[in-house]
């Protein structure tokens, strides 16, 4: 027999009162990192955020030795960035200082709101459940680091190349301003992280039995339109880099078939 619930005779309110302390250290949390990578503002903006604006970056290095090797081409070979950075505005550069800072504090501290969202509905879960949800935070945060790394080493760098290099005439050159690079680049990790996490979600709905693995397999072409279509629009519109996405969620998926036929036998 499971251990009372210790949440069993808690009013509405009650509830709403322990979440708002959840909420309030998850909000801490967050602040608390952001105002280190905040004062880390060499780390932060000129080795991490800035790196894939370097010609002297991992992935255009290593891609321009293995181009040349592979069909002697020099696609990914770069003397010099097409395009400079400018600020444009005389708050600009504390403005995207603040908000870089957030971002990160809140992919550093993502780790911990898992395992505050975990606290929260933990009184709730029976034994059974309890132990099938050890995992959680670990898995979760594995998989949003692996995302973050993903877009990171390979969208970010493919993005900045073509999206900066890409000329409408001859006439135009491309000074982009910083707070659009930085808000190009923290789009893009968030939005890979965030995909990262499907085995997870679809793990929940099989759980809540909102899901099998049938209706996933049923729809595996649709799942491929989605995930073409969800490419597309945090890459740049060229076919190499929506298929270098589109690549690891279509594995992601074929993962999530099998968790979701593992959480419906356990369900049954």
């Amino acid at each position: 027999m499971g251990k009372e619930n210790p949440r069993a005779e808690m009013s509405f309110l009650q509830h709403l009162e322990v979440m708002r302390w959840h909420i309030v250290r998850s909000v801490i949390a967050i602040l608390t990192m952001a105002i280190i990578l905040f004062v880390q503002k060499e780390w932060l903006v000129d080795l991490v955020l800035l790196g894939p604006a370097k010609v002297d970056f991992f992935t255009y290095d290593f891609f321009c030795r293995w181009s040349g090797r592979l069909w002697n081409g020099s696609t990914f070979c770069m003397d010099e960035m097409p395009f400079s950075l400018l600020n444009v505005e005389m708050a600009g550069q504390f403005s995207v200082h603040i908000w870089v800072s957030l971002i990160g504090g809140f992919i550093f501290a993502f780790p911990y709101l898992l395992w505050e969202v975990w606290r929260f509905v933990k009184p709730g879960l029976n034994d059974r459940e309890r132990k099938t949800s050890k995992w959680f935070i670990f898995i979760c945060s594995f998989l949003f680091g692996l995302g973050v790394v993903f877009a990171y080493f390979l969208i970010v760098p493919l993005s900045v190349q073509f999206l900066g290099g890409y000329r409408l005439s001859e006439f135009v050159t491309n000074q982009i301003t910083i707070s659009s690079y930085l808000n190009t680049v923290s789009s893009i990790l968030l939005a890979c992280a965030i995909l990262f996490e499907l085995p997870m979600v679809v793990l929940f709905l099989s759980q809540a039995g909102l899901l099998t693995p049938a209706w996933m397999r049923k729809y595996r072409k649709h799942a491929l339109v989605v995930t073409l279509a969800i490419s597309a629009i945090i890459t740049p519109p060229d076919i190499s880099s929506q298929i270098l996405v589109s690549i690891p969620v279509l594995i992601l998926y074929e993962i999530s078939i099998y968790v979701s036929a593992f959480a419906n036998r356990k369900r049954a």
